[in-house]
């Protein structure tokens, strides 16, 4: 026997074992438990106060939640009663936020923008419907950003405090003077914290069209643009859907409900909803009650048992409700739980739909002609999917193109972060599914450009074994309940023919399953197009910037590799780009509306408009 094999055997091992387990006891003692302060908490552990972290490229990125924190507590004094207009700019990274509300109590400035379950949403006669009350939001902002200031003006007095990530470096009293009432908070997210960022305006913008849609009557003003709103919910659905409805849109306002909905000729469902003005993304009990109204509505008013996807298939509502003590799944409240809201808001909209219905008969003709037609789509759907999965039985279908991984969207937490990359050709997705985390990362193979689906109804995917095969792959052909992965990422070559790709699947995803975009889904894989590297240091560069600045830095012995595909990119290089800093694109729609005319001009007939913004915007890559 060897030395080696000597050196592992199992007595030695466990030796081995024993004495690094001794080790480890020897160190943990006393002096390994710490206390951490709030203010090193935020810091340290920052997604358990604001979720990720992010560049400003995903209007769920940090530096937006830190802005929705300040701007929240200005509307909930505008709820309360005081102050209906609010002030807010960004010029460069710094964030300035003026409300005309009633102003913090000056003895309290510093304790409430520092010092953890400090504040006066605990108590029901200052604030009654709020979304902040933990006490968290403010000190979060404070905490995470490079410089912060707050500024109250109260009483004919004012107070002033300044701090940077957290720490106080000054405060100072003074005279109101000519300035009203109110609050203002200036900070600038901290680069330590976020890295390099930026704030996309139309984020940014559509954040404040949200504030005036739940709050009618208070004005925002953004950079110099104003946004209003007189009708609510009514407002934000017709501002979403255009004239593409099938009947004038509905709307209900009661004392802690508004709702509004309308049907239109998409596919899928689509909602906005809100509790205490939060934008809740991923719904939650309050989304589902109004669900289960609306049927319950429609059938009573109707006198029939229509299905719910027969219902419901096509439909754009908004919905916000008002609660005390909301319950949310995380701090950044996406999701509500609490499950006592349910009977009273299938109640109130069950009333406020028959309401609709008996004031407009037309508009419920109208409804009925549509269920019956999604009733009639559905029955035609069927029997194509039965002939879909026929053949796919005796071909053995096992979608073929895909390398599953084991962690999917219903396995918890850890669900969430499940990735299915679609790759463009064999060698793509051979360097990925070298490099790929098993646990959370699938890759589906397309053999290269897809079918063009813009204009075909959904029947269409079942004739198409490529798309099959994906739809199947995702688990979403009977509904986006059975969605499989947390991120559907696009990653194609960075030419010509990649982009045409990325149309083609945007295209179908947004022709069929337009709500896997809404709900922030889809986005893209940035790669590197080029590889700098001298014998001591290899830099990788995402524009041709990049590569100059890097051949710059290395010197003029660098040798430059540019990627033509990423098949080129081995598996080595690739796990670094699939890791925990891959750069992923947000695929983010800011208005539904826009949606039909964007894909009938780029994805439709060709037509002189299209060929002459073709011939003005031709690049010359030779």
């Amino acid at each position: 026997m060897s030395k080696a094999r000597q050196a592992f055997q199992p007595d030695a091992a466990r030796a081995i074992v024993a004495s690094m387990a001794r080790a480890s006891s020897k160190q943990y003692d006393e002096s390994k438990i710490k206390t951490l302060s709030s203010l090193e908490h935020i810091r340290l552990r920052t997604g358990m106060y604001i979720g990720r972290l992010g560049s400003g490229h995903n209007p769920d990125d940090g530096i937006y939640i830190l802005l929705k924190e300040v701007v929240d507590n200005s509307v909930d004094e505008y709820i309360m009663g005081a102050g209906k207009r609010i002030t807010v700019s960004i010029k460069d990274a710094c964030v300035t936020v003026r409300d005309r509300g009633r102003g913090i109590p000056l003895g309290k400035v510093i304790e409430c923008v520092s010092v953890i379950n400090t504040g006066a949403k605990y108590n029901d006669d200052v604030f009654q419907f709020s979304v902040g009350l933990n006490g968290v939001g403010t000190k979060a902002v404070n905490a995470l950003s490079s410089s912060f200031r707050i500024v109250s003006y109260r009483d004919g007095k004012s107070f002033e405090a300044v701090f940077e990530r957290g720490v106080l470096k000054s405060k100072r009293e003074g005279s109101q003077g000519r300035e009203s009432s109110g609050t203002l908070v200036e900070f600038t997210p901290d680069p330590d914290i976020f890295g390099e960022y930026s704030y996309n305006m139309e984020f940014v913008e559509k954040r404040m069209r949200h504030y005036a849609y739940l709050n009618s009557g208070l004005s925002l003003e953004f950079n110099g643009q104003e946004f209003q709103s007189d009708a609510g919910l009514l407002d934000l659905l017709k501002d979403e859907t255009g004239d593409d409805v099938i009947y004038e849109t509905a709307y209900w306002r009661g004392d802690k409900i508004e709702f509004s909905f309308t049907h239109t000729n998409n596919y899928g469902e689509e909602y906005f909803s809100f509790v205490n003005g939060q934008f809740t993304s991923d719904g939650g009990t309050h989304l589902a009650a109004f669900r289960e109204g609306l049927l319950k509505a429609v059938n009573e008013f109707f006198q029939a048992s229509y299905r719910g996807e027969d219902v419901r298939e096509g439909i754009a509502a908004a919905v916000a409700v008002k609660i005390k003590n909301p319950m949310f799944e995380s701090q950044t409240k996406n999701k509500l739980g609490n499950g006592d809201i349910r009977p009273w808001i299938i109640q109130e909209v069950t009333r406020g739909v028959d309401d609709y219905f008996r004031r407009n008969p037309q508009a419920a003709r109208s409804l009925q002609e549509k269920i019956q037609s999604n009733e009639r789509l559905r029955t035609e759907l069927a029997a194509v999917k039965k002939e879909a999965r026929e053949a796919a039985k005796k071909v053995e279908l096992k979608i073929p193109n895909l390398k599953d991984c084991k962690l999917h969207l219903d396995d918890g937490q850890k669900g969430e972060l499940s990735t299915i990359f679609l790759t463009e050709g064999q060698s793509a997705s051979g360097s990925m599914v070298s490099a790929r985390d098993v646990m959370t990362q699938a890759i589906f193979s397309l053999r290269g450009k897809v079918e063009n689906m813009y204009g075909d109804r959904k029947a269409a995917i079942y004739k198409n074994a490529e798309l099959y095969g994906l739809m199947s792959a995702l688990g979403i052909e009977n509904g986006l309940e059975g969605l499989r992965y947390g991120r559907i990422v696009i990653a194609t070559d960075a030419d010509y023919d990649g982009f045409h790709i990325r149309l083609l699947l945007l295209t179908f995803f947004l022709t069929f399953f337009e709500e896997l975009v809404t709900q922030g889904r889809i986005f893209i894989l940035e790669t590197p197009i080029f590889r700098v590297r001298n014998k001591k240091e290899t830099m990788y560069c995402y524009s041709a910037k990049e590569r100059d600045d890097a051949a710059k830095s290395l010197g003029v012995s660098a040798e430059i590799t540019r990627f033509k595909g990423l098949g080129e990119i081995s598996p080595k290089e690739f796990g670094q780009f699939i890791g925990a800093d891959m750069r992923l694109v947000t695929v983010d729609v800011q208005s539904l509306k826009s949606v039909p005319e964007i894909l009938s001009f780029y994805m439709g007939k060709n037509t002189p408009e299209r060929r002459d913004f073709i011939m003005k915007n031709l690049v010359n890559d030779l």
